[in-house]
């Protein structure tokens, strides 16, 4: 049997101040740091047999807060990458409303049938991110994989692992630091736990809103 740990990375000053990321290379301010620490003492008492990575930064000094512990390599997979959000890059909630206010709402609404203008759709990073994952567990066969990305990426992973469609996009909250947990074999994927910040309570700072 398999265990598959989903890591949201760290808060950054983007999280914090509501600016589409995307593939901006975006650094874990304070509290990230300290959350992705944390993270690390939390799942040390946990052997982890292999950390895959999103290439940003966010997510890789996540990443190596888990793999420092455990003494393991972080393995960079580019098809964990955030969602590309195009023409959204770098604005505030409030900016993408003004702009471009159809889109905007659609994306609260279907997100499932929006293209991000510039961008991707939840189509796209599920069918990059998906049979990645799906390769990444019959190499694995059995122990514990750690997958540290992002919101929209582990959303639509979530999705898929349930056998869901990406119209159940906002039926999940996932903050920053967030851990999603499933129990796989023979290729079903058993929901075991979701969006554990417990670790957290030690910080100084309330974990941020889902965005």
């Amino acid at each position: 049997m398999l265990e598959i740990i989903l890591v949201r990375h760290g808060e950054t000053d983007w999280n914090a101040g509501e600016i589409f990321r995307g593939q901006a290379d975006v650094p874990l301010n304070g509290n990230g740091l300290k959350q992705a620490a944390l993270l690390g003492r939390y799942l040390v008492r946990e052997k982890i047999d292999i950390i895959y990575s999103s290439p940003l930064v966010r997510a890789l000094k996540t990443a190596a807060a888990i793999a420092g512990p455990q003494r393991l390599d972080v393995n960079v997979v580019s098809n964990l990458i955030d969602i590309d959000c195009g023409e959204w890059q770098g604005l505030t909630v409030d900016q993408v409303n003004e702009k471009y206010p159809m889109f905007y709402r659609d994306w609260l609404d279907t997100p499932e049938q929006v293209r991000i203008p510039g961008g991707e759709s939840l189509a796209e990073v599920r069918a990059r991110v998906e049979p990645f994952i799906e390769d990444a567990l019959v190499r694995c066969g059995e122990g514990r994989l750690a997958f540290v990305s992002h919101r929209v990426v582990h959303k639509v992973l979530i999705c898929a692992l349930l056998g869901l469609d990406n119209s159940f996009f906002w039926s999940i909250k996932l903050d920053t630091g967030g851990i999603t947990r499933f129990e796989y074999n023979r290729g079903r994927a058993v929901l075991t736990g979701h969006n554990d910040t417990s670790y957290l309570r030690r910080a100084r700072r309330v974990t941020p809103a889902d965005f």
